[in-house]
């Protein structure tokens, strides 16, 4: 986590509970870290799960690692240490929207175990951090990129890119574990959906 470098900070407890919030808003406050290669469905997963789960009244919030680098993290680059340094601070929003009784979809390669980790950590192994694995083939992921990002990457244009120059590092135990090469977006979403309702998540 690094070193504390405020140290004449202290921390303010509230009279509201986590607890409070989540009975307020009928579900647990929930992260759902969707990890996969670029282009392997990601955004698109989080975007049509959000819709989803509006429908059934729950409070949701989508973090996406693009929208994420204008604002927060714009700051950032693509070296590992920048790497790092992105999920860590995405990782204590996700925390932070948890103790708000929030659902938030978080949508990041975050390509490192060790980054995923220090996010998962931060619930305290609770069971309200999944690790959603977006698995999709990288030729699958290259042949839908709307953006043109591996093609540049192969040519060199754009370095450190995952799955090209740049290492990803799979999920070993995922909780719910995606094959958007072979299954539909509405699938997928209802397998999620299912998992969050027999976790008694959600209602």
């Amino acid at each position: 986590m690094g070193t504390q470098k405020s140290p004449n900070v202290h921390w303010h407890q509230g009279q509201i509970s986590r607890a409070d919030r989540e009975k307020l808003n009928g579900h647990r406050g929930v992260t759902l870290w969707f990890t996969g290669l670029p282009s392997s469905g990601k955004s698109t997963l989080a975007v049509a799960l959000e819709q989803k789960l509006h429908e059934h009244k729950c409070r949701t919030y989508i973090l996406d690692g693009d929208n994420i680098r204008h604002g927060l993290n714009k700051d950032l680059g693509f070296s590992p240490q920048d790497r790092n340094e992105n999920i860590r601070r995405i990782g204590e929003v996700a925390h932070l929207l948890r103790d708000a009784g929030v659902i938030n979809l978080v949508a990041f390669i975050s390509p490192y175990r060790s980054d995923r980790k220090q996010a998962r950590d931060l619930s305290r192994n609770d069971g309200t951090f999944i690790e959603v694995y977006v698995d999709c083939p990288v030729d699958v992921c290259e042949g839908r990129d709307p953006k043109g990002m591996y093609q540049k990457a192969r040519q060199g244009i754009i370095k450190e890119f995952t799955g090209i120059s740049a290492p990803y590092e799979a999920p070993e135990n995922p909780e719910i574990h995606l094959r958007t090469g072979q299954y539909t977006v509405g699938e997928c979403v209802d397998q999620i959906l299912n998992y969050l309702v027999t976790q008694r998540l959600i209602h």
